[in-house]
């Protein structure tokens, strides 16, 4: 499919199986941060189509990390999808004031999420 995704997410078992369904889904290209300062870097360097990342990370929320990454990329041709464990209709509020173009819970198979992910991209 050739786009690259960034998914930043301190719960390693989280990461793995977002990683995994997204390339059962076809996308190939998916990069991995463990918190929100790896993630803004890696989100400077690595310029993904799409930043999926965790509402609740050390050091820095999800949100703080959407601010960030909106700071030196465009909206129009690299998107954010922040994804919580917890559903919240503040957190969603919150998510589209921080800059993100979507917002998802989490689920133990992520169907939504990538549902979320083929209609961003």
């Amino acid at each position: 499919m050739g786009k690259k995704i960034l998914v930043i997410d301190d719960n390693s078992d989280d990461l793995f199986i977002i990683e995994r369904c997204l390339k059962e889904a076809g996308y190939t290209e998916v990069i991995t941060a463990g918190d929100g300062n790896e993630g803004i870097r890696k989100a400077n360097e690595e310029r993904p189509d799409l930043i999926i990342t965790d509402t609740i990370l050390p050091e820095m929320d999800g949100f703080e990390v959407c601010r960030r990454v909106r700071e030196f990329l465009d909206p129009a041709s690299h998107k954010i999808v922040i994804i919580t464990g917890s559903i919240d209709v503040v957190d969603a509020v919150k998510a589209r004031k921080s800059g993100a173009d979507d917002y998802c819970a989490k689920t133990s198979n992520f169907s939504a999420l990538i549902d979320i992910v083929k209609k961003i991209l």
